[in-house]
């Protein structure tokens, strides 16, 4: 199960600001795409050192899935 840090202000989640991936802590630099469907809150977002990742909220199974969309830089 994948760790992820959020604000909630009036609602869960509102908005990502940290997850956990391979072990280590990336900090999310900007959104840069919401969606939602009956099941699930879907945010791709971009972290401080670049890299795209999806990050997908399962409202049924209360649970995030980490998916990453782009190879960390060299």
């Amino acid at each position: 199960m994948a760790r992820v840090r959020c604000y909630a202000g009036s609602t869960y989640p509102e908005r990502p600001e940290a997850f956990e991936w391979e072990g280590a802590e990336k900090q999310v630099d900007r959104i840069l795409q919401r969606w939602r469907t009956p099941e699930a809150i879907g945010f791709r977002v971009r972290t401080e050192d670049g890299m795209i990742f999806d990050l997908i909220y399962d409202l049924r199974w209360d649970q995030w899935t980490v998916i990453p969309l782009t190879a960390p830089s060299p």
